[in-house]
């Protein structure tokens, strides 16, 4: 057997140039993870550490109080429930308007376990919150407990909240008068009824009141409020443990983006929802 001698020396010289980097390699494979114990001593540091950057605020006492009734969405409510109940040494409550403590079902069918009745609940909560949905929400609306309860914290709560359509459980609550506010598309033409602005945005700020559009924008709606009650540096530590960083798969999502021929006749399928909110709240008026 022959060898050529050039392509033999071209081997060896690659065999060297890998050297580093398999010496390096035989090295980590030396070191043994960390223990158990050890992990938690690099968090404890950790979390020192991050209590140490400037502008964060880790602890303080907020009073959360998020509404459940039956047909809510409930992505609407658990985004912002996410990053209210991330927040140390908050305390947030679901508040049902049932008689009863059994699990709540949203509008697709997912149910969740309330912590508290209307008379139950916070009496000076930091943040009232109201999910919205569809024929559930006109249904709420529509309730005198629901509404009663809405106006009575609201009138106490350092922030009045909402996510899409329950901006308008807010407004028949009276809480939303000469205010900007926003809501689904598909809802946010019923909020003059209410004496409202009505914003195309996906978070509105008009003093204590804070209004987020439609279901995702629940997750905006959300860091928007801890940046609120604890600065932008403990908001962007939970959007990072969240890992919120949102890249749609295609363009759509309102009405502008969306095919028109699509929208139109998305708009025309929520219509009715649209149509029995207006007439609830036009007979609260008469």
């Amino acid at each position: 057997m022959t060898y050529d001698r050039r392509s033999l020396m071209q081997g060896l010289a690659g065999l060297s140039a890998l050297a580093p980097f398999l010496s390096l390699e035989r090295a980590m494979a030396a070191v043994a993870p960390p223990s158990v114990e050890e992990a938690m001593m690099r968090a404890a540091e950790a979390h020192g550490a991050l209590m140490a950057v400037p502008g964060m605020r880790m602890h303080a006492g907020e009073t959360v109080s998020m509404l459940l009734y039956p047909g809510f969405t409930a992505m609407d409510l658990v985004g912002p429930h996410y990053f209210f109940a991330s927040m140390m040494g908050a305390k947030v409550e679901l508040v049902t308007n049932q008689s009863t403590l059994d699990p709540v079902k949203s509008d697709l069918g997912l149910a969740i376990a309330p912590t508290a009745r209307l008379n139950d609940a916070f009496e000076t909560p930091t943040i009232l919150f109201a999910p919205g949905g569809g024929a559930g929400t006109v249904a709420a609306m529509d309730d005198p407990a629901t509404i009663d309860y809405l106006r009575d914290r609201g009138s106490r709560a350092t922030y009045v909240t909402s996510v899409c359509t329950g901006s308008l459980l807010l407004g028949m609550a009276g809480l939303l008068k000469g205010r900007k506010a926003t809501s689904h598309w598909a809802g946010r033409s019923v909020l003059p009824e209410f004496g409202a602005t009505p914003v195309d945005a996906r978070v509105v700020t008009d003093g204590n009141v804070i209004t987020g559009a439609g279901v995702s924008a629940g997750l905006d709606f959300g860091l928007a409020m801890v940046e609120k009650l604890r600065g932008r540096p403990y908001a962007q530590a939970l959007m990072l443990q969240a890992e919120y960083s949102p890249e749609p798969p295609f363009r759509g999502g309102t009405p502008a983006t969306t095919d028109p021929a699509i929208a139109k006749a998305m708009a025309g399928m929520m219509g009715p929802v649209e149509a029995r909110a207006r007439a609830v709240a036009r007979k609260v008026k008469t």
